[in-house]
């Protein structure tokens, strides 16, 4: 059984005076970078007892999330430049015609874009989907009138909500779960099912009903944003002449290079980050390819030109959150690589520790302090950093409580994933919010009541079941 005893020095108190006056500026609509900054100092300060030591953790944090950040900034970089040569080459227009006969109204392209990213999310995981999906239908679903905001959000709660929540196919996050519960996969999956549908029904289902009246009502601001990305139509787009050979075999090899991608990470069993280095690659010989076959003696410049635009939009977009996220990565497993070997367990999950070992419970309670455990080891930005101590700790409930191991293991798997990875915290939904180029705070702020909702819901169903 796991000890459910941790003890809280002054820079467990200090982190979590950060994370409350993080929250309380991301409320009230301002900037974090400073306060982050300013915690990272403090907590430096703390750990080490010098004041060099409190401005060498300010860079050490931030160079730690930097590394951690860069798959995902690399990615966006490359998947932004070869946006920018479809659109120049007039081929995203020729790719997205066939769909736009069935995307007839915004609501109905917001469900068919969900729907999509949940499918190749199952399959493939949700980053490297993103930069499929974004890629190839992006331009297509703001050309319907689809808001970039609301396009955002159904990437993200179908992607990286229940898709990755559930992941019953590549079953990366039940595997953890049920591996420190002490229970099978199987177990989870099935025994956890309802629960995994409640979740996801609920949350998408309030999202649509919340925003389906403002999903066709583009502000200037977005447009002029994702118009500034290149994830749009340009003229030539808009007003098509007739398509160049260069422009017809991109829109045509393009989506059948993406597929043979799709299949080899099938065949190969690729996931994570080998799929998104895939993606990743792709995309970028694409990039090229079409450079040359659209501006055959200026295609070394066009690449060039293509490469610095697409990480001049990827670094503007990061740049805030590297040092976000080096704050939160603080409260994970980050901590060790940014302080030291000393410092082995997250200040989260010390946290989340602590809470269960005091909380009274009875199974209702147990379910409810899971959810809560959760949610706190998900803001990290993470998610799956805490299923080994929700894991657990659903094994811990079930012998004090006689409630069921799955539906606890379930429950803390929904609450860690969809907060941390993510929908929730905006430094762990950043791949979709750049794609979709949005802010990512103004995303989890969106997000926010379906997910609770949802929330609601699923404890519901778990009292229920457990």
């Amino acid at each position: 059984m796991l000890e459910l005893t941790t003890t809280l020095t002054p820079l467990h108190i200090l982190y979590l005076t950060g994370v409350i006056v993080i929250l309380f500026v991301m409320i009230m609509r301002r900037d974090t970078p400073i306060v982050c900054i300013l915690f990272l100092f403090l907590l430096g300060l703390t750990a080490t007892g010098t004041l060099f030591g409190g401005i060498q953790t300010v860079f050490s944090a931030s160079l730690y999330a930097a590394k951690e950040f860069m798959e995902i900034i690399a990615t966006i970089a490359l998947i932004t430049a070869l946006s920018k040569c479809l659109s120049d080459l007039g081929s995203d227009y020729l790719m997205m015609k066939p769909l736009s006969k069935i995307m007839c109204s915004s609501s109905v392209t917001w469900w068919i874009l969900g729907i999509t990213m949940l499918l190749f999310s199952l399959f493939l995981w949700p980053s490297p989907s993103v930069a499929l999906v974004g890629a190839i239908m992006l331009p297509l679903v703001i050309k319907k009138g689809l808001n970039p905001l609301a396009a955002a959000m159904a990437m993200n709660l179908f992607g990286h909500g229940i898709a990755l929540s559930y992941d019953f196919v590549i079953q990366g996050a039940p595997a953890i779960s049920a591996s420190a519960a002490g229970i099978s996969t199987e177990e989870i999956l099935t025994k956890g099912t309802p629960l995994f549908i409640t979740m996801g029904a609920a949350t998408v289902i309030t999202a649509f009903l919340l925003n389906h009246k403002s999903m066709d009502k583009e502000p200037a601001d977005l447009h002029d944003s994702v118009h500034s990305s290149g994830a749009e139509e340009n003229n030539s787009s808009q007003n098509p002449g007739p398509p160049s050979k260069a422009a017809l075999f991109l829109a045509v090899f393009t989506p059948l290079a993406f597929f043979g991608d799709i299949l080899l990470m099938l065949l190969f069993g690729l996931k994570g980050g080998d799929a998104t280095s895939l993606v990743s690659g792709t995309a970028t010989l694409l990039m090229v390819l079409g450079a040359v076959l659209g501006f055959s003696f200026q295609a070394p410049e066009k690449v060039t030109d293509y490469l610095t635009h697409g990480f001049l939009f990827a670094i503007r977009i990061f740049a805030p959150v590297i040092l976000i996220g080096a704050f939160f990565f603080m409260g994970g497993e980050g901590i060790t690589s940014i302080l030291g070997e000393h410092y082995q367990n997250g200040i989260m999950n010390d946290w989340a520790i602590w809470l269960a070992g005091k909380a009274p419970l009875n199974r209702y309670m147990a379910a409810a302090l899971q959810m809560v455990i959760g949610t706190l080891t998900g803001l990290d930005g993470s998610g799956f950093s805490g299923l080994p101590l929700t894991g657990a700790l659903s094994r811990t409930f079930s012998l004090i409580t006689g409630g069921s191991v799955p539906v606890f293991a379930a429950l803390g798997q929904i609450t860690a994933i969809f907060t941390g990875g993510g929908t929730l915290v905006p430094w762990g939904i950043i791949p979709v919010a750049a794609i979709c180029n949005v802010s990512p705070t103004e995303l989890a702020r969106k997000n926010l009541i379906p997910v609770l909702v949802g929330f609601g819901c699923t404890f519901v169903a778990a009292c229920v079941l457990i």
